[in-house]
């Protein structure tokens, strides 16, 4: 018998071929090709870190509130109200008409008071006169002691009656006076109480008055930071949904809130359209300057909790880790882990590893 050992050779060779091309075309044979090929240099810009000159500062939170609020009301009462001439949010000058009473019966009082004056003004001048008269007849016998004192004493008292109408004539004019409701200062209509027509009371609240449209805002500071304020220093507040405004420091209240260990900071506010009383608002107290190592935000990358720079070495970067002070505009004080003078890189710092090799633009 005759064994064909080339052809089993041949057949073999060819199983072990169709093998072998069957694995270079396999998808997992692609991707570790891939992988073991190098990663293409991404291109980025270089930023060193340099020192700066920082504000220091004192953070507080607080609410916006009015200057001043002034509380109107009714000065009289059993009258309706006529007319409103003001609502919510409009702006008032002193002495500007808000709100009409009906005058009711007030008029004719005042008339009735008028005619008293004058009836007592007339009785007045003739009584004047007759004392008058009888004076000039003292030292005769024309004329009892008893009759001249008398002239005398109605001639007084006709005086004192003019006087107490003149008193009445004023006070009728006062109350009617008092239907007429006007601005005692400046400022803006806060909160309009008043419904017309209705029938008022003495003392009834009608307007809520924000004196000179002045704002403040009321700050709370923990008490152990207080002592670091003082009057005027400069402060930059941050309402919630509007933009930052400036303000200085007005007044610092001596007492400490013994449930919250905070102290109460009373800071004007410049006026702009977007300020509310009542709007939540954090800021930042300047107390001075200081120096710091900055970098742009960009440069830094936020993972798990912590801060990292990519730190140019020749052609490769360096993950640093590092720790962030403050923060002011766009960049970012690096409290530790850089030292001034390094390069790194300045933004999309979310694409690089550590070792990665990188084409620094120029």
């Amino acid at each position: 018998m005759k064994i064909r050992i080339p052809f089993l050779t041949t057949a073999l060779t060819v199983a072990l071929a169709a093998a072998f091309v069957a694995a270079l075309s396999s998808p997992a044979f692609a991707a570790d090709a891939a992988s073991a090929a190098p990663k293409a240099a991404l291109t980025v810009k270089r930023v060193v870190a340099q020192a700066g000159t920082w504000p220091q500062t004192l953070a507080g939170t607080g609410s916006i509130a009015a200057w001043q609020e002034v509380v109107i009301g009714a000065e009289i009462g059993g009258q309706r109200l006529a007319a409103l001439l003001v609502d919510v949010g409009d702006r008032v000058k002193k002495g500007q008409l808000l709100a009409r009473l009906s005058p009711g019966t007030l008029e004719t009082d005042l008339a009735a008071s008028k005619a008293a004056l004058l009836e007592a003004e007339a009785s007045a001048r003739e009584a004047h006169q007759t004392a008058e008269r009888v004076k000039t007849l003292q030292g005769s016998e024309a004329l009892s002691p008893q009759s001249i004192d008398q002239a005398l004493a109605a001639d007084a008292a006709a005086q004192a009656r003019v006087a107490a109408a003149k008193a009445r004539v004023q006070a009728d004019q006062l109350r009617l006076s008092y239907t007429q409701i006007t601005a005692p200062d400046d400022g803006v209509i806060n909160a309009r109480i008043a419904t017309p027509g209705a029938l008022v009371q003495p003392g009834q609240e009608l307007f809520r008055l924000q004196r000179q449209g002045r704002l403040e805002w009321r700050a709370e500071v923990p008490g152990a930071e207080l002592a670091q304020l003082k009057v005027g220093q400069t402060v930059r507040v941050q309402p919630s949904g509007a933009q930052a405004v400036e303000g200085r420091v007005r007044r610092v209240a001596p007492q400490i809130d013994p449930q919250t260990r905070n102290g109460l900071v009373y800071v004007d506010l410049k006026a702009g359209e977007a300020l509310r009383a009542g709007l939540f608002a954090r800021g930042d107290f300047v107390l001075g300057e200081s120096q710091g190592l900055t970098l742009p935000q960009t440069a830094v990358l936020l993972r798990d909790g912590f801060s990292y720079v990519f730190r140019l070495d020749g052609s490769k970067v360096r993950e640093q880790k590092v720790q962030l002070g403050r923060r002011e505009g766009n960049r970012v004080e690096v409290k530790s882990g850089l030292a001034a003078g390094a390069a790194v890189v300045e933004s999309g710092v979310g694409f690089l590893a550590d070792g990665d090799t990188v084409r620094v633009a120029q």
